[in-house]
């Protein structure tokens, strides 16, 4: 199954909570699952959120959407990951950051055919650089197999705070 984790939480430090800023009447979190959802490739959509009561807009969005919602560490991003991908029971995770509500599905779509057409453990569509996509449509795909690896190798808070460091 591949799930689309998205990570969401409302303490953002350049602007908070810009999620849930309306732009044309919807969220942006909300136009970014809209998008998501036309991936061809995607069997289930997740918002990954914290248990800092600041979220609880977050989870009571996902109520109303429909959309799974799975609460976890505020610091520890890699931890919210891995649960959040074992609630699901996923075997591919497509990570994708909240801020990035004009990503394109037919990105997320070619992103996850390299990734199943290859014996991959880890792609995205950033590196190598130089860049050939702007920042706002990064996609990067994985196995729950090394979401599980790297979660247990990884000891320093710094190797924690990111999911894909």
């Amino acid at each position: 199954m591949i799930a689309a984790i998205i990570q969401a939480r409302m303490s953002s430090t350049r602007l908070p909570e810009k999620i849930m800023l309306k732009v044309c009447g919807k969220t942006l979190l909300e136009h970014m699952i809209l998008r998501i959802k036309k991936s061809k490739k995607i069997d289930k959509i997740l918002v990954a959120t914290t248990t800092n009561k600041k979220d609880d807009v977050i989870e009571n969005f996902c109520k109303k959407k429909q959309i799974e919602c799975f609460r976890g560490s505020e610091d520890d991003v890699l931890s919210r990951y891995k649960f959040a991908s074992d609630y699901l029971n996923s075997d591919t995770i497509v990570r994708i950051c909240s801020d990035c509500p004009l990503l394109d599905s037919n990105i997320i779509d070619d992103v996850i055919e390299i990734f199943q057409n290859g014996n991959y453990d880890y792609v995205n569509n950033l590196f190598p650089l130089p860049r050939t996509y702007p920042n706002g449509l990064l996609v990067e795909v994985f196995s729950s197999k090394v979401l599980n690896e790297v979660y247990d190798e990884a000891k320093k808070p710094s190797d924690r705070e990111h999911v894909t460091f």
